[in-house]
Parts: C-alpha cells; structure tokens; sequence
C-alpha cells in the first residue's frame, strides 16, 4: 500500500473537524489541486518541495495557532496530520505549534520524535522550538529529557534563552529538586549570553516553599537582592503563602513591614493570604483586625477575602460571625458568588437542613448566579445524608437545564444514596444510565455498589459485580475483595468469605478461565440462599430535617436567614452535632435477619460517613 493510501487510513482515525476548520481544508484543497503532483505512492506540494513558502502551509500554521489558543488543540492537531497526508512539508512555526497542541493535550511522548522529522525534512531546529520541547517535557515532569533536548540545543549552535533555564528550573521545582534548580542558576552565572531575571529567582523561591524549606527560600531572595534584583509582590506573595499553609500566618504578617521597607506595596492577592490563611488557623480574631487593617494598607478587600471569612465562621460554628461578615460584604459592596453561595449551602448541608440549603440555591439562581457542578454536588450530597435518594437522584435531571452535566462523582453520591437505602435495583438503574451516556464508572462507583449488596444480603450480586469491575477494565484493590468477603460473613457463611479472599490472592491470569465457573457457582448460591435470605426485618433509620423558613429581599438576608429562631436551632444543632468534635453521620440501618435454621441473629450496624 502506498504512503498517500496509508495517511489516509490514518485520517480516518483522527477527531473529528469543527465546520469551521472542515471549511478551511475544503478551501485550501482546491488551492492545492492545482499546486500539486499527484502520484500513486505519494503527493507533494510543488510549491514546498521549492522551499518558496506555501500559502497553505501558512495559513493552516496560522489557524492551528488560533485553535491552540482556543483550547482546541484535539482540531490542531487534526489539521498537522491534513497537511501531511496531502503532500505539504511543515515549517519550523509549524511544528512548534504543534508541539504547543500536544502539550495541551498531554500527548508528550509524541514530541520526543518531532526533532528527528524535522531534521528529515531538510530543517534545523531553532531556538523556539527547542524551547517548547523543553517547556513540554518539564511539563509532563519529565526533566531529565528536558535536559537532553536543552543539551541537545547547545550542541546545534542554538543558544539558551533566560527562558530556557527558567523553564528547567520550574521544571525541577515541580518534581522537588530544587537543589538542582540551584545547579541550573549556577550553570546560568556561567553563561555569558543569559541573566537571570526576578523570574529565575521567583520560580526558585516557590521552588524551596514547596518543599517547606523557607529558610533556603530567604537565601534566594538574598542571591536575589544581591544580583541587584528587587524582590517584588510575586516574591513576597509566595513567601506569605508558604508561611500561610505552614500555620505561620502572623510571620506573613509580620513580612509586610519588609515589603514596606522595600517600597512593595501589598496587593489583593496579599491580603487574601493572610486573611485566608488566619481563617483556615480558626484565628477569627485576627482575620477580622487584619480586614480592617487592609483600609491602611489602602488595599480594598475583595471576593477572596469574604468568602475566607465566611467560611471561617462557618468552620467554628458562628452565626453571628458570618452574619457580621455579610452586612461588610454589602458595606464594601463586594457581591457575592457561586463560591459564596456554596459556601453557606455546603454548612445547611452538613448540618442536614436541606430545606435551608434548597432555599439558597433558589435565591442563588434569582440573584442570577449561574450554579456548577459544585453546587449540585452539595445538594445531592446533602439529600444523601437526609435519607432522600429520590431527591438526590431528581438533581441529575433538573442539572441539566442549566447546561451542567453530571460526572461520575455526581452519579455515585446518588448510587450511595440508593445502597444506604438497600434499593439496589435503583442504585444500579443509575449505574446503568451513566454507562449509557458514557460516563465510565472508577473503583468508588464500584465498591459503593458492592457494599450495597453487602447491606442487601446479597453477596452472590456482590461476586457478579465484581466480575463485571474486571471486564470493564477497573482493577479491584485489597478493599474491594474484602467487601466481597465482608457480605459473605454477614449471612453467617465465612468459608465463602474465605474463599473470596484466597481467589484473589491466585495469580490474575488465571481468572479468565474461572469466569464462567464462578457465574454458575454465584447462581447456584443464589437460588440455594434466596429463601433464607427473603425474610429480612428491615427497621429503616428515621431522618428528619427542617424545611421551613422565610425569604427576604436583601441577598444578606438570603444567603444567611436572620430569624432568631432559625439561628438558635442551627447553634443548637452545631453544637450537639459537632460540640464533642464528631463528624455528622448517617445511620444507614440497623437491620436483624435470621439466616440458616440454627436460629442465629446477625446484627448489622452500619455507620456512613459522606466527606
């Protein structure tokens, strides 16, 4: 088969084209049919093959850099390939924009090759591109091929850039070797052609952050100072929040003296740092003092800030806290956002009162805050934890009309909701209709449908599952065998939760000849176990939540319902639930079931916790 046959074989395979892109080929192609030679084994640009600069080749380049830009790097990629397949021979530009595609689209294997084509097809790598193949390896984490390909670069003649080593030194930064990104500043004092600039130095202090190392961090700054180099906001911003996440945010404080001293005024990003980080410390003393020092500091507190500070209060429990801080949020007319308004669902959710955390997400749609995935995460959730997996379940559909769609995290908080209630069918008639609409089921999924079974008494679905996981490609894990065996022991029968588990420790490649074994086996225990197992006493857990409250105008008085009495029963529930420092539960059902005809009483007690 000849090579013009075989690319478009290949052609075939690839993503699909937008009409837009399919619009461009079409109109190029008619250009190219009269530029070209066509021949059994190949087809080539005349135009190229003259080295005189095909107009199509430029304004595909073009287009695929536009695409690139649009995150659609899937269609630029596609439009490379055209190229080829009709004969064109890329540029330089070309090809570093095609590095840029398969960058996005984390293909990075692919690059590794792309030097070698270019040299086949009579060009010399230049700087740019050579800098993208680096940028694409450190991206993937991949630095020991970065630092081929920048060897590589030096040996072609092409000179490093302040740009190259920066790239490597944020690359070996990412994998958590700073100490080589300090080799690479050395290597770059020897360079005479490169500087480095506040850049080089800001990658390597959050480079020492990151590995909680603030002492090596400060010494960059000192290099930093000393190379004649300022430190600026980015500097301080990295050092603050390392401080910040370390439980250290006074000494983050304490740092806006230097910055002062070295004429670094604090930003927004600085004063959500500390803020934030006081917050997260349950330090709501400071948090506010330091908002009302931001006045000084003549920075105006923004979104970041009060949605720290609310969810701060929410953190320890207080209603007048978050109150205090809404009427500031209206004061400094900051208004709120989605991140706000889940915030506030996210605490009613906890504390069961889905009627309170169904009032905030309707006055987050009339406030005209468009909800995410986020937001009905915390509602499904939410009715999972109240014992109504119906409602949970109606959040998949009503998502919908607002252009969300649910992701397999969506469709197991409802499949648990469903197990807790040990209506299987119903729980796997969700996993069904998410297999149908593509969505492929991860090992939670599975494991919160085999502990369903488990609480249904129905270890042989519980074995049948488990067969399906393994078809489908998903690997169990120690945990996953052991719930098989757990529903087993639960009826009484522990030689077969022996059994599960000496199978699972046999060698895998063994598994596809037993697959039809263990399906007769499963049914044959089924039939043998159903009479026994058909007079369960199920005593379901009663779960009430409150569902009433008023409305008001304001968006404060939305988000937060000032009513007294509203206020005492959710400090009264904060403190029963959460006083003694436990975390809400669910009682998911005490259930007594005789099995066998020794008269013996098996007592399930299971405890859910939803994180």
């Amino acid at each position: 088969m000849g090579k013009h046959q075989e690319g478009t074989t290949m052609s075939k395979q690839l993503v699909e084209a937008s009409p837009t892109v399919e619009k461009c080929l079409h109109r190029d192609k008619l250009h190219s049919i009269k530029s070209s030679v066509a021949s059994p084994v190949q087809s080539r640009c005349l135009v190229c093959l003259g080295n005189n600069g095909c107009r199509i080749v430029r304004s595909r380049t073009k287009l695929m850099n536009i695409l690139v830009g649009k995150g659609k790097p899937h269609e630029a990629h596609y439009m490379f390939n055209c190229l080829i397949e009709e004969g064109h021979r890329p540029t330089l530009i070309t090809y570093t924009t095609l590095v840029a595609a398969l960058t996005r689209q984390k293909r990075f294997k692919s690059i590794l090759s792309l030097i070698s084509k270019v040299e086949k097809d009579g060009m010399k790598p230049d700087s740019i591109l050579f800098n993208a193949m680096i940028n694409a390896c450190s991206e993937s984490g991949n630095v020991d091929e970065a630092m081929k390909i920048f060897q590589k670069m030096k040996d072609s003649g092409c000179k490093p850039t302040t740009s190259t080593y920066n790239t490597l030194i944020k690359g070996y930064g990412n994998v958590g070797k700073p100490e080589e990104s300090l080799k690479l500043l050395q290597l770059m004092s020897q360079d005479k052609n490169v500087k480095p600039n506040d850049r080089t130095y800001n990658i390597l202090v959050r480079a020492w952050c990151s590995k909680n190392n603030i002492e090596e961090a400060w010494n960059v700054v000192y290099k930093m100072v000393a190379s004649g180099i300022q430190p600026d906001a980015v500097t301080y911003n990295t050092l603050a929040r390392a401080y910040a996440q370390y439980g250290e945010t006074y000494r983050a404080e304490q740092m806006l003296f230097e910055m002062q001293n070295d004429q670094v005024r604090p930003n927004e990003r600085t004063c959500g740092i500390i803020v934030s980080g006081y917050c997260k410390e349950g330090n709501m003393e400071d948090a506010m003092r330091f908002l009302y020092r931001m006045k000084q500091l003549e920075v105006h507190p923004n979104l970041v800030v009060f949605n720290s500070l609310i969810k701060g209060f929410l953190d320890i429990k207080d209603s007048d806290g978050v109150d205090k801080a809404l009427t500031l949020m209206e004061e400094f007319g900051v208004k709120p956002d989605v991140v706000t308004f889940s915030t506030i669902m996210d605490a009613w959710s906890s504390a069961g009162l889905m009627g309170k955390c169904q009032e905030i997400f309707d006055d987050m749609v009339k406030a005209g805050i468009e909800p995410d995935i986020h937001v009905f995460s915390i509602l499904a959730k939410g009715y999972v934890r109240a014992g109504e997996p119906q409602k949970a379940e109606s959040i998949l559909t009503s998502m919908r009309k607002y252009g969300v769609h649910p992701n397999v995290v969506m469709f197991t908080t409802v499949i648990s909701g469903w197990c807790n209630a040990v209506k299987m069918q119903r729980a796997m008639s969700i996993y069904e209709k998410m297999c149908e609409i593509g969505i492929n089921a991860n090992l939670k999924t599975y494991e919160t449908l085999l502990w369903g079974y488990g609480e249904a008494k129905q270890p042989w679905r519980a074995e049948e599952l488990l067969q399906m996981m393994e078809e489908k490609g998903v690997r169990p894990k120690k945990s996953t065998i052991q719930l098989v065996a757990d529903s087993w022991r639960a009826i009484g029968l522990a030689s077969e939760a022996k059994r599960v588990l000496k199978s699972a420790e046999e060698d895998r490649q063994s598994m596809p000849n037993k697959k039809d074994e263990i399906a007769v086996e499963s049914t044959h225990r089924k039939q043998n176990l159903s009479a026994s197992n058909s007079t369960f006493l199920q005593i379901p857990g009663v779960v009430s939540s409150e569902r009433n409250g008023s409305s008001a105008a304001k968006i404060r008085s939305q988000i937060v319902l000032r009513s007294d009495t509203v206020w005492t029963a959710t400090k009264s529930l904060f403190v029963n639930t959460y006083g003694s420092g436990v975390q809400p539960m669910v009682v998911c059902r005490k259930q007594c079931s005789q099995v066998g005809t020794c008269g013996q009483f098996v007592n399930a007690y299971r405890l859910v916790f939803i994180n």
